[in-house]
């Protein structure tokens, strides 16, 4: 390293020399900064491939399994097959039960459990008065 450094001194001379020294670090930056790009490449593409490995194995377990399900099942329609055509035939259906009517009520009139003809025979209230119509309706008449 110091022969180098000496060589250029005595070559580019002492005035030129910083210039000199700055273009080459600029270069040796380029040079390590490319190098250092084309290995993240270089490790990203290897990491790619084993993605993608896994991926295909993952896919091919995937399959193992389904196949095995689809067999599995043939197996259990074959079994129920035979146990229920082998099965009493008169076994008792469910019970079935009729569909869901809506009652179509009106909920939002309240309806009472005692009918209007008894209230009004009875002289009960059907309706509430509010505080002004109940003054109005017992206030005693003065006599002019």
């Amino acid at each position: 390293m110091m022969v180098i450094s000496v060589v250029a001194l005595i070559v580019i001379g002492p005035e030129k020399l910083p210039r000199v020294a700055r273009t080459v670090g600029a270069l040796l930056g380029k040079a390590q900064r490319y190098v250092a790009d084309v290995k993240a490449e270089v490790n990203r593409s290897m990491d790619l491939e084993e993605l993608k490995k896994m991926k295909d194995s993952v896919e091919s377990a995937a399959r193992d399994v389904e196949s095995s399900i689809h067999s599995g099942k043939a197996d259990f329609e074959q079994q129920w097959s035979d146990a229920t055509s082998t099965a009493q035939p008169s076994l008792p259906l469910p019970p079935s039960y009729p569909e869901y009517k809506n009652p179509k009520k009106k909920w939002r009139i309240k309806q009472g459990a005692t009918p209007g003809w008894y209230k009004a025979r009875n002289g009960i209230r059907t309706s509430a008065l509010s505080g002004a119509a109940r003054v109005a309706k017992y206030r005693p008449h003065k006599f002019s």
